[in-house]
């Protein structure tokens, strides 16, 4: 997989679009970000729970690697571009993003329903 390929997938999820961080390219949808490019670097980093993380590690070790110290602890896993595949790379991305729009979603619910207690 190149830099190019895995900007293509990133920004083939729904709403998806494309900005820059700290002088690299990311991919957001509804202004929060889920993977990042590294180009120097020939990587990528997706937003993953720990969980996730994980299994991802564990199943492909040769391109799923946790970014280090606390950003890893909590999910972000770098994708070793030049071992993945674009299949892989996209399973990751899709997760990535719906865990983003998933967290957007939630916030969004309207607070629970209480009705009052009648006055005595």
């Amino acid at each position: 997989m190149t830099i190019d390929d895995f900007r293509r997938v990133a920004l083939m999820m729904p709403d998806a679009v494309e900005s820059s961080h700290m002088g690299h390219p990311d991919f957001r949808v509804g202004g929060k970000i889920f993977a990042t490019l590294w180009p120097a670097e020939n990587r990528g980093m997706v937003k993953l729970t720990p969980e996730q993380q994980h299994e991802f590690c564990k199943m492909q070790p040769s391109i799923f690697v946790p970014v280090k110290g606390g950003w890893g602890l909590k999910g972000c896993t770098n994708v070793r571009l030049e071992a993945a595949d674009e299949a892989t790379a996209r399973t990751a991305l899709q997760v990535a993003w719906r865990n983003t729009t998933a967290k957007k979603s939630s916030a969004r619910k309207p607070a629970k329903y209480t009705p009052a207690r009648p006055k005595r």
